[in-house]
């Protein structure tokens, strides 16, 4: 249909050039003009697209990159405005003319249709590109005066780029500013470096063997979850709520949160979505042109294109379900989720550029190569760091968080228009960070040494609550939903297992520290640094299967989840100290580090403290047990089905060091 349209659009040109040079029609002549008109426009909007948003194009097929950069090198804004201004003066007089010269020989009817056809295109292409902000409307005044509350989250956002963490660069003034009126939680912790079941946790306010959602490919029995959802609880005291999103949001797309307002795309993780975005090539031509409201109406699987972050059309989104819901009388919850800072770390112009090296040409320019199909993922996850331009890909990453930065102070801005701000809590959170190899892989969930993926930053302002605040005690995304709940004035239901942090957002201590624990995720493939004789399973493509062919979604196999969910590391975190544990066909390893000391988590020092050890491992231990699948029976039960099955090939990795047990 779009080739046809561009087609018309030429061949529309050559029946007004017959009319004006008084020539009879040749089909011939008329598909040559339609050719040409095609591979034009094409040209034009590869041309924009290379240089407004080139993870488009790296995303969406398998050509190296490095073949576009001599073009790239051509292209500024103003020259594609030139462009642009010439193509539609050129078109503009055509028609004119055209239509002058069948008005003076009276064909009506000719000037009518080619008018229509002209006026059509012009409202489509207005509609298609339409990047209109919502009017800032002053709020409905209600009858209850309970605070709204907002939610604003990048995916794999890391702790240690906001403000006041000692990072080299200032990537994010406005949150820094958001900082100076709330409350900074410096020492945050998901339970799981995923997005399923870190989001759920935030949402539930329970431990993912709780909720019963473990990782990201989940069966269609367990989206319905078996706890109550910060949604529903509020909705019961008279809250409205929405949710908007980009493909990263998709995971909440499937579960049935009871938002009252959806702006999400379908489920990624489905195989009827992945086979509808047909092959690379195909997609490569459709994302040219539907990264728009055209695209998003009629063909979803290509606008919510994963690994592409719709940092601002999710923003102005949020912005208008926010218009939306101050028209009602009630209060309001609101979650906006984007993609903006998750791999392969592309972003529009000129983010991609801010940080990074003008004279790097190597294939990571514009995205972090070797992400662009599930098995170039999963061969990449095994790679070591020197295959990788791993300060090209931070300095995407860097301009990733700038971008989601921005586009908070949008919405806070719009807040603040809509008369909102005086009556809105807002929090910006994210479901996990990203490991840039600091303990020898990359990634979000794969490890539970180092703290670079399970520590997220959490910033809550409430208007009511004085601020600047920085809080570094140690907390948990679990104890998120009791703290909205305290902040508006609600009452925690028991299903609820985490604890209010408004004490520590008043400046008064909780009663005792809290422990945060963490566990891995499903791993791709073997990972750089695992032990030789670590507890495991087959690549993920054994793992998965479509269980229900009508519905697609992908699940892992019901043989293999409980020998993953034994697999898993963990860690607890009290106060300084963070004790990690690997399990092993023989045993485990633990070790012991002291986060303020060595925040890297480089110097097991658990020889040093072993009644500290000792403690956590207890704690660590009494929280495994409260899922039969962790806890210690459920550990020895997958290790004896690991030994009576065929062993899982196993490839030459160094085994790590510490102590066993």
């Amino acid at each position: 249909m779009i080739t046809a349209s561009l087609a018309f659009i030429g061949i529309l040109a050559y029946i007004v050039s017959l009319a004006l040079f008084d020539r009879a029609y040749d089909a011939g002549a008329a598909v040559a003009v339609g050719i040409v008109a095609v591979l034009l426009l094409v040209a034009r909007q590869f041309a924009r697209t290379l240089l407004f948003s080139p993870g488009v194009i790296a995303a969406s097929s398998l050509y190296s990159m490095t073949h576009f950069y001599p073009l790239w090198d051509l292209l500024t804004p103003r020259r594609l405005r030139a462009l642009d201004t010439g193509l539609v003066t050129a078109g503009a007089f055509w028609l004119a003319s055209g239509l002058m010269m069948l008005a003076r020989e009276g064909a009506w009817f000719g000037l009518g249709t080619l008018t229509g056809i002209a006026v059509l295109y012009v409202a489509i292409f207005a509609w298609a590109t339409q990047k209109a902000e919502p009017a800032a409307a002053p709020a409905r005044q209600r009858t209850r005066s309970a605070p709204n509350i907002v939610l604003i989250g990048s995916d794999t956002l890391r702790a240690d780029r906001l403000f006041g963490a000692g990072y080299r660069r200032e990537l994010t003034p406005n949150l820094a500013r958001l900082a100076k009126r709330g409350t900074q939680f410096t020492d945050c912790y998901v339970p799981c470096a995923r997005t399923a079941p870190s989001l759920i946790t935030m949402l539930t306010g329970t431990w993912p063997h709780r909720h019963g959602v473990r990782d990201t490919f989940v069966t269609p029995e367990q989206t319905r979850l078996r706890v109550p959802t910060l949604p529903q609880i509020l909705k019961q005291s008279g809250y409205r709520s929405g949710i908007v999103g980009d493909w990263a949001a998709s995971d909440a797309e499937k579960f049935n949160f009871g938002f009252d307002y959806h702006d999400l795309p379908p489920d990624q993780w489905n195989i009827k979505f992945l086979l509808r975005q047909g092959p690379k090539d195909l997609r490569l031509f459709l994302s040219l042109f539907t990264q728009n409201a055209f695209g998003n109406a009629l063909l979803p699987e290509i606008y919510y294109l994963g690994g592409i972050p719709l940092t601002e059309e999710v923003g102005r989104d949020t912005r208008r379900m926010i218009g939306r819901l101050a028209q009602e009388d009630a209060p309001f919850f609101l979650v906006s989720f984007m993609a903006t800072t998750h791999p392969p770390f592309t972003s529009k112009y000129p983010y991609y550029s801010l940080y990074s090296n003008p004279e790097y040409r190597g294939e990571s320019k514009f995205i972090m190569a070797k992400l662009r199909d599930p098995w170039e993922i999963i061969r990449a996850q095994a790679e070591p760091k020197s295959k990788f331009d791993l300060e090209q890909v931070i300095d995407l990453y860097d301009g990733c968080v700038r971008n989601f930065d921005d586009e908070v102070a949008r919405i806070l801005a719009y807040l603040d228009a809509c008369k909102l701000a005086d009556n809105t809590i807002v929090v910006v959170f994210s479901d996990h960070g990203f490991e840039f190899f600091e303990h020898e892989t990359w990634g979000q969930g794969n490890s539970a040494i180092g703290d670079f993926s399970a520590r997220v930053p959490i910033i809550i302002a409430d208007p009511r609550i004085r601020g600047p605040r920085r809080v570094t005690e140690v907390v948990r995304t679990v104890d998120l939903a009791p703290t909205l709940l305290d902040l508006a004035g609600l009452p925690v239901p028991e299903s609820i297992q985490g604890v209010s942090l408004v004490p520590l957002m008043r400046g008064a201590p909780l009663d005792s520290e809290l422990p945060a624990f963490n566990e891995t995720g499903v791993w791709l493939t073997d990972l750089p640094g695992t032990p030789i004789n670590h507890l495991r399973y087959p690549h993920l493509p054994e793992l998965l299967e479509v269980p229900d062919k009508r519905v697609g979604m992908i699940s892992l196999k019901p043989e293999y989840v409980d020998i993953i969910i034994a697999a898993k590391d963990r860690m607890v975190r009290v106060g300084d100290w963070k004790l990690t544990y690997q399990p092993l066909i023989d045993g485990a390893i633990y070790r012991l580090f002291n986060i303020r000391e060595d925040p890297a988590c480089l110097h097991n020092v658990m020889e040093q403290h072993p009644r500290t050890a000792e403690h956590l491992r207890r704690l660590l231990d009494q929280w495994m047990d409260d899922d039969p699948k962790s806890g210690r029976s459920g550990v020895t039960a997958a290790v004896a089905s690991v030994r009576a099955a065929e062993p899982v090939p196993v490839t030459g990795l160094p085994a790590v060091s510490g102590n066993l047990s």
